[in-house]
């Protein structure tokens, strides 16, 4: 199973979405609170050069946000990197 992190806050939509869609397709994550940390904010900024959430990652790759996440899926570029092995 693939490693997922999540950057996300406590009061966005698509941190939510993104959430609910990578449990639609069977994938567990873990979540990282930017808003209740500034270390970790800071982290993600230098890591995607973003400061919008989600920002996410599957086996440390940057897939993007929410929209590009399902994008990505619509291609079929998100079922591989949800079943590589980390």
């Amino acid at each position: 199973m693939s490693n997922v992190i999540i950057y996300s806050t406590a009061i966005c939509p698509y941190c939510v979405a993104a959430k609910n869609f990578l449990k639609s397709r069977g994938a567990s994550y873990s979540e990282v609170r930017i808003d209740t940390d500034p270390a970790a904010r800071a982290e993600m900024m230098e890591k995607t050069r973003r400061t919008s959430v989600p920002q996410i990652f599957i086996n440390g790759t940057h897939v993007g946000g929410y929209d590009d996440m399902v994008a990505l899926d619509r291609a079929g570029g998100l079922k591989p990197l949800l079943e590589a092995a980390p």
